[in-house]
């Protein structure tokens, strides 16, 4: 109740106490407004801006669709792709890329782009989709790969696109690009150079200007019905011998290219410029079949961004509908360079090209989704995303893409500082059922002035809606004093994966002199979700204390994330600020960064490990052992797009062909091609024997379920592995592995052996194998000690924590799970552990409490199983129906959920 009372204190002088300066040079999501105190000594040199200050720091509104409650929304998606058709289900599953958007799980987002693609019908879709999965593996940053290459799966081969139909099961397969399918030209057969062969059974002669093209009748009649009206019928012409087709618009070279296609049915023997007079012929003839194989070969021609605006014209004056495909391919395979380009822009953005587009198909909702995704990454508030953001609206025809498309539209606007406009859009996409947009039309009244309304706004939807974190975060922005930092809390509680509230304790506690406490705070999220933006703010507080050093590693570890970062509103360059502080501390050789690496490696302390990589690569960013290593950190960190991109680096850098069909390998065994990531593997290793080859291919094929002769494989590639040349960073990972592969076969003696060997070289991950194997072998004391070796000795100990729990009574069990989540809210296990225990109590309520909370900001599939478990032990098969259709949402193959749906199901027709 403490909302109403906060109301009546708005009613005193306060009610501007937070006006916006929208002045302030800030931009967004990097501390935005905020204002600067100085600072003093060396720091406040390194400080141009002072530190920041709570007055007006705000975070961001997302701008993707953000259901109230998740699990209603992903067990809806659900019912409707199990009972729409077939043709629906390609944008249906568009619709479950955009609500899963705000679980930031890139995996399971590349899988919609899967599903979709793989019920689209139509070529356009096809284009739009293939070019999106390109697109989303940043195929383009490849040395030298074109925008028109193929991966080798039908998926996104440009050449399978713009074939329409629709085959499912085969969208998986290797396509056929590279296979020549055309057989060899006939010598005889030349433009302009008709042999007596093909002039003998002439028996009718068109006439253009002086020259005469000699035609069999019967086979121009048979190229269109107006043409054997023409030729047969009872028009003057089929009495003749000679037709004068002067005035028809067509070339001598043209007219004989028809001749030719009418005795060959082919048109790749003439030249582009004679292609497209034959598609202009077809049309005015209404030659069908001539008019495809034009389309076709003119499509099969478009090579790059210029041949595509050459040709787009010509595609759209004549309709020829493979031929616009095949340009808009380019540009979209060309992304994110495309909007760069403005005559490509102007086919997108310019209202008579829009038109014509719309009127072949090649406009729609689906297009206009993947150009606006792609302009608001490169810039949000760049005149390029606004333009593509009306294009979508316009072409939106459902609910859900009209919400989009508008709230979107308000986010671009926010960020543009345009609020009226941000207004109306907001409350727009809420007329059009998107809830969370009432965050934007309060952040929007705010900047205006009306904090009042804004809180009035956001106290009203608290009250109206099962309240969420989001919702007591954005109430927070508006309320004052202590009500302000209740809302804070509340909003953490509900939501710890937020990080704008440990940014406003964070730099509360700065306002009360107390940095180290500031740096305590902001450690809270980095610790288990690392993000640019709160490693610039411990950065910061760094710098205020004279840690040169600290603020250099967090500031080399945020350049891995986002390279081109700017730091201090946008003012500094990552990179220059570097350059700053490396004058303040003493640089290590080469030498130091090995001997970092491997201390920091070994206490589990990834941000340090990066940081100390980020120095390496500034001295030799050439060296793509380096580049991987960077990867692997940045996906145990679970930051997908940074490591992907320095696997590209990787594979850009190095000279050697075996080393770049290993990090190929690993680039497809990330987007699930596990078969084709063996190849190269094994192709790696036909030219040179290597530990990371090796590596790569027992790692694939231990992804599975190993059979016996599976794990028996993959033992010998682990030890073939070891065999090679490599550090003991490496060879301690791959001892660990195979450690784990022979406690799976029950060899607890090797296993221990690999375990033991790995830790002698320093990998501290080791203890929790070896905790495994004490377990197993009934010494629950030694296994407790081993995982309190690794807890002492891990700087991120989360993990650690929530492993040692299996091996203590029920009560320290319960104490390191609680470290567990306090460390890392975002590990489920403890939330399903605890949930478990209250329920063997008879704790139902309280079970289900447990669950709940957490799904509330993670609705991940084992807690969903769970509480859908839980639902059915009570009785309750509608809640429990609702919980398996959300996780069926995420992974429609799971088999327990599956099992326990259909048994519900089951259960509710019996009762019927």
């Amino acid at each position: 109740m403490h909302g109403f009372k906060l109301l009546d204190r708005f009613k005193s002088t306060q009610v501007h106490a937070l006006s916006p300066q929208d002045s302030n040079p800030c931009s967004r999501g990097k501390l935005s407004k905020c204002k600067f105190t100085n600072t003093g000594s060396v720091a406040q040199a390194l400080l141009p801006c002072g530190l920041p200050t709570t007055e007006l720091l705000e975070p961001s509104i997302d701008s993707y669709l953000k259901p109230v409650d998740y699990v209603e929304s992903l067990a809806e998606i659900y019912r409707r792709l199990k009972t729409c058709s077939q043709t629906d289900k390609s944008l249906l599953c568009i619709e479950q890329f955009s609500i899963l958007r705000g679980l930031g799980d890139p995996k399971l987002l590349r899988r919609c782009l899967c599903a979709a693609r793989q019920y689209a019908i139509d070529v356009h879709s096809k284009v739009v989709l293939s070019a999106w999965l390109r697109f989303e593996r940043r195929e383009d940053e490849f040395i030298g790969v074109s925008s028109k290459d193929c991966s080798g799966y039908i998926l996104e081969c440009p050449m399978a696109a713009l074939v329409s139909g629709y085959d499912p099961n085969s969208i998986y397969d290797h396509c056929q690009c590279g296979q020549d399918n055309l057989e060899a030209v006939d010598n005889q057969i030349l433009m302009g150079n008709e042999g007596s062969s093909l002039e003998e059974d002439s028996d009718v002669s068109f006439c253009i200007g002086d020259e005469l093209v000699h035609c069999v009748r019967f086979k121009i009649a048979s190229l269109s019905s107006p043409f054997k009206a023409m030729l047969y019928g009872s028009f003057v012409e089929s009495r003749r011998d000679k037709i004068d087709f002067s005035k028809i618009g067509i070339s001598v070279k043209g007219m004989r290219s028809v001749q030719v296609y009418s005795r060959t049915g082919r048109v790749d023997l003439f030249c582009p410029e004679i292609v497209l007079e034959l598609l202009s012929f077809a049309n005015r003839f209404c030659c069908e079949e001539l008019k495809c194989v034009c389309d076709a070969h003119l499509a099969s021609l478009v090579c790059g961004t210029e041949d595509a605006l050459i040709l787009i014209d010509h595609g759209l004056e004549e309709r020829a509908n493979l031929l616009v495909a095949s340009c808009l391919q380019v540009f979209l395979r060309e992304l994110p360079n495309s909007l760069y380009n403005h005559k490509v822009m102007s086919v997108f953005c310019n209202s008579e090209a829009r038109e014509r587009l719309a009127m072949l198909g090649h406009a729609s909702f689906l297009l206009y989704y993947f150009l606006s995704q792609v302009a608001m990454e490169e810039n949000m508030a760049s005149n390029a995303a606004v333009m593509l953001l009306e294009g979508l609206e316009e072409f939106a025809t459902e609910k859900w893409q009209k919400a989009l498309a508008l709230h979107q539209l308000g986010c671009v606007m926010l960020e543009r500082k345009e609020y009226k406009g941000a207004q109306f859009y907001f409350e727009a996409a809420v007329e059009a059922g998107h809830v969370y947009s009432l965050a934007g039309v309060a952040r929007t009244k705010y900047k205006q002035g009306q904090q009042y309304s804004a809180f009035r706004l956001m106290n009203s939807l608290i009250f109206k809606h099962k309240p969420v974190g989001w919702m007591y975060q954005e109430r927070s922005l508006y309320g004052v004093g202590q009500e302000k930092i209740r809302d804070m809390n509340t909003a953490t509680e509900l939501d710890p994966t937020l990080s704008f509230p440990y940014k406003f304790r964070a730099v509360m506690k700065v306002e009360e002199k107390q940095i180290r406490a500031a740096i305590t705070e902001i450690d809270k999220i980095i610790g288990f979700k690392l993000s640019p933006d709160c490693l610039e703010l411990r950065a910061w507080f760094f710098i205020a204390l004279e840690d040169f050093e600290s603020a250099l590693r967090d500031i080399r570890a945020l350049l891995t994330l986002e390279p081109k970062y700017m730091m201090f509103h946008g003012r500094v360059s990552g990179d220059h600020l570097v350059e700053l502080l490396s004058h303040r501390i003493r640089l290590w050789s080469l030498a130091d960064c090995w001997m970092q690496l491997y201390e920091r490696w070994s206490s589990v302390d990834d941000i340090g490990s990066l940081a100390v990589l980020h120095q390496m690569l500034s001295n030799d960013p050439a060296k793509s052992l380096l580049w991987f290593r960077q990867s692997l950190l940045l996906l145990r960190l679970n930051c997908q797009k940074a490591a992907m991109r320095c696997l590209r680096l990787a594979r850009n850098h190095t000279s050697s062909v075996h080393e770049r069909l290993i990090y190929e390998g690993w680039l497809l065994f990330d987007s699930g091609h596990r078969e084709e990531a063996l190849s190269r593997a094994e192709k790696s290793i036909s030219i040179q024997r290597s530990f990371e080859a090796f590596f790569l291919m027992a790692y694939t094929l231990a992804d599975t379920n190993l059979d016996p002769e599976s794990s028996s494989t993959v033992i010998q590639l682990l030890e073939e592995a070891l065999r090679c040349p490599s550090d003991g960073l490496r060879k301690g990972q791959a001892l660990n592995n195979l450690g784990s592969i022979y406690v799976d076969c029950g060899k607890l003696d090797q296993a221990a052996d690999c375990y033991m060997n790995a830790l002698n070289i320093k990998h501290t991950r080791a203890h929790q194998g070896l905790a495994r194997v004490y377990h197993l072998k009934n010494q629950r004391k030694a296994a407790f000690d081993e995982m309190t070796k690794l807890i002492e000795k891990a700087h991120s100990s989360a993990s650690a924590y929530e492993k040692r729990s299996e091996y203590c009574d029920r009560e320290k069990a319960k104490d390191d799970l609680n470290m567990a989540t306090q460390l890392d809210p975002l590990r489920t296990y403890p939330y399903r552990y605890r949930a478990a225990v209250l329920m063997d109590d008879q704790k139902e309520t309280e079970a289900l409490e447990e669950l709940t909370k957490a799904i509330a900001f993670k609705p991940e599939l084992q807690m969903l199983h769970l509480r859908a478990a839980f639902y059915e032990s009570m009785g309750d098969k509608t809640s429990a129906r609702q919980d398996c259709e959300a996780a069926l949402c995420l992974d429609h193959n799971h088999t327990d959920t599956l099992n326990l749906y259909n048994r519900t199901q089951d259960q509710a027709t019996r009762s019927i």
